[in-house]
C-alpha cells in the first residue's frame, strides 16, 4: 500500500508541478489590454503610436534644469531598450514651453545614451487632453497638462498595464518619480510586451518556412 502510494506521489506530482508552471507562464505570456483604442497623433504627421511599442508620458510645460524624471526613464527603462528598432518615448509637451531648456535636457541625455528613439511632441493643449482622456485611466492631467504617469502603448495602440497589481489592483500607468516602480515594475512590463511580439514574430517566421 505504502509503495503504490509513493510511487503515485512521484507520478503526480511531477504532473501537478509541470501544470502550475504552464499556468504561470500562460497567465505572465502577455500583459493584460486595460484600454483600446488610445487616440493615435494625428497632430504629429512625424510620429505614431501604431506600430511601435511606445512608452508615452506628458510633460507639462515646466521643464527642470536637471531634467527631473527624464534621466531617471533613461537610466531605468530607456537604455534597457533602445537598441529595438520598434520601441519608442513619446513625450506629449504642451505649445509655449521652453524649448531651449527641453533641448539642453536632451543634449545632457545625449552624452550618455543615443536619444534616436525619444519623440518630444510640441502640440496644442486640447491635443493632450483629448490623448490623455483616451486611456480612461484613473489619473488627472495637472494644472501644466504633464503627468508624473507614463504609459505602455502597443502595436495595435492600446494600453498595456496590470489588472492584478499587489499594490492598486489596476495598474494603468506607472510613477515615474517613483525609482523603485520603475525598476521593479514597470522594467518587467516593457519586457513582457516586446517579448510577446518578438515570439509572435519567431512563431510567424517559422510557419512561413514550413
Amino acid at each position: 500500500m505504502k509503495k503504490n502510494l509513493v510511487l503515485g506521489v512521484l507520478f503526480i506530482l511531477p504532473i501537478v508541478a509541470y501544470l502550475f508552471f504552464a499556468s504561470g507562464i500562460h497567465n505572465f505570456a502577455k500583459l493584460p489590454v486595460l484600454t483600446t483604442s488610445v487616440k493615435e497623433l494625428d497632430f504629429a504627421p512625424d510620429v505614431e503610436l501604431k506600430d511601435h511599442i511606445t512608452v508615452l508620458g506628458f510633460l507639462g510645460d515646466e521643464i527642470p534644469a536637471e531634467g527631473g524624471t527624464l534621466f531617471n526613464l533613461n537610466q531605468k527603462i530607456y537604455t534597457y531598450f533602445s537598441q529595438f528598432d520598434d520601441f519608442q518615448f513619446v513625450y506629449l509637451v504642451p505649445e509655449g514651453t521652453d524649448k531651449e531648456k527641453l533641448q539642453d535636457v536632451v543634449d545632457e541625455l545625449s552624452q550618455i545614451s543615443d536619444m534616436t528613439h525619444w519623440k518630444f511632441v510640441f502640440t496644442t493643449k486640447d491635443n493632450i487632453k483629448s490623448v490623455f482622456n483616451s486611456l480612461k485611466s484613473p489619473y488627472k492631467l495637472e494644472n501644466d497638462h504633464g503627468s508624473p504617469y507614463i504609459f505602455i502603448i502597443d502595436k495595435e495602440v492600446n494600453l498595456r498595464g496590470r489588472d492584478d497589481d499587489e499594490d492598486v489592483g489596476d495598474l494603468y500607468g506607472y510613477n515615474s518619480t517613483d525609482v523603485a516602480e520603475l525598476a521593479n515594475k514597470m522594467k518587467d512590463d516593457v519586457k513582457i510586451v516586446l517579448a510577446e511580439y518578438r515570439l509572435a514574430l519567431k512563431k510567424y517566421n517559422a510557419e512561413r518556412k514550413k
